[in-house]
């Protein structure tokens, strides 16, 4: 397991439940094949930048690289299309890769992932429909 991965699987956790001790973190870790021990815990949470909160650990949020989703979508996007459970979005050569970033500082949940190449993106879904309703909750910023 490497560093990256753990860090990744430290963030899922605790945005997904609430974690109050760096032991609760172990376990949630462990459950999910990943051991670390406290030393390691205790140095992720401090690259992280985790803090105690009266609901558990939580990242502070610094201020995002680039333009945000509306300014992104505004100015990049050039068509969308549903591929079953993907979403294909087009934008102007060299911008899919700020469309994408905002896309994934959105967090919208129903998103898994996004893979940006020049001028296409893919965003992973569940299924169709989640990707369909994507689409259109992206399209309404173009349209405004």
């Amino acid at each position: 397991m490497n560093k990256s991965y753990r860090h990744g699987q430290i963030l899922r956790v605790i945005e997904s439940r609430r974690v109050h001790t760096q032991e609760e973190l172990a376990r949630a870790l462990a459950n999910q094949g990943l051991n670390a021990t406290q030393v390691t815990l205790s140095r992720d949470i401090r690259e992280l930048g985790l803090v105690k909160t009266p609901e558990g650990y939580r990242q502070i949020r610094q201020e995002a690289a680039g333009p945000g989703l509306q300014a992104a979508a505004v100015e990049f996007l050039t068509d969308a299309q549903v591929a079953q459970n993907l979403l294909v979005l087009r934008t102007l050569p060299a911008h899919a890769s700020s469309l994408a970033r905002a896309l994934d500082q959105a967090a919208w949940p129903e998103i898994v992932g996004t893979i940006a190449g020049d001028d296409t993106i893919f965003v992973a879904t569940a299924d169709h429909a989640t990707a369909e309703a994507v689409r259109k909750k992206l399209l309404k910023y173009v349209e405004s």
